[in-house]
Formats: C-alpha cells, structure tokens, sequence
C-alpha cells in the first residue's frame, strides 16, 4: 500500500560524492548520535519536517555525541527528550538500545562502524544485534548504512 507521502519520506538520490543530486546535503552523518537518531526517528515521519531538524539540534547541542562514548555520555543527562523535542518514550529507548549495541560491538566512530559494515562477518553479527532491537526492521538496517555512508 503505498500513500501521497511515501516519496517524502524516501531518502534523497546521491549523487557520486555521496550527497543529495538535488542540491541539498545527503542523509549520511560524521556523527554517531546523529546516524543513531536519524535512524530510530526516520519510521512513518516526514523526513524534512520532523527527522532532519531534530537531527541538526542534536548535532548543534552536543557536537561531541559523534563518538559512542560521548553521545553515552549525554544520554546520562536525561536530556535528549529536550534535545530532540521528542517526547514518545518508545522512541528514546530505542535511541538507548542501538547505543548499547554500538558498545557491546565496539564501535566508537562512524569509521568504525563503516568499517564494520563493510567486513561481511562483522555486518552480519551487528545486523543480527540491531535487528534484535525493537522496531529495527531491515530497512532500518539499511537505512543505517546509508547513514553512515555505506
């Protein structure tokens, strides 16, 4: 079934430098807690009105959550909710849950994670770690590559 709003909410063609051909910056993210929230927001919103501002605050209010270990930190405050202006609880778990398995797969940067990605035993033990999450669907999964530049 398809609806008015699907092709809103389809990522924008690249072009060969890995940015939107349409003139604007590409999905993909230097920044883990970027990569982490764009993903776990993008289900059934509107890319351009809800996701992408919520993900720009969160790069502009903590530029040092594009490590793991630095967005960790700041998920400690309890401050994404405001962050994000997000509110949903079911969302912000699964922001907590990618991040853990981030942790648990050690990866700390988005080389990292491209590196992951790109090594096929690797992938396939993270796919199966995020696909453990709620609401990581194989999309998700593939979306998560786009983001990180895959």
């Amino acid at each position: 079934m398809t609806s008015e709003n699907d092709a809103a909410n389809l990522p924008a063609p690249m072009d060969s430098h890995g940015t939107d051909a349409s003139t604007e910056a590409g999905r993909g993210w230097d920044h883990i807690g970027a990569i982490i929230v764009d993903a776990t927001l993008q289900r059934r919103q509107n890319y351009h009105e809800t996701v992408k501002p919520r993900v720009d605050a969160l790069i502009a209010a903590w530029p040092d959550a594009a490590t793991t270990s630095g967005f960790r930190q700041h998920l400690e405050t309890g401050k994404l909710s405001d962050v994000i202006s997000w509110p949903s609880p079911g969302r912000l778990a699964q922001v907590e849950d990618i991040t853990r398995v981030f942790e648990r797969q050690g990866i700390e940067t988005v080389m990292e994670l491209r590196a992951t990605l790109g090594d096929p035993a690797r992938r396939t033990v993270l796919r199966e770690a995020l696909g453990a999450v709620r609401h990581v669907s194989p999309k998700t999964l593939d979306y998560i590559d786009t983001l990180s530049g895959v």
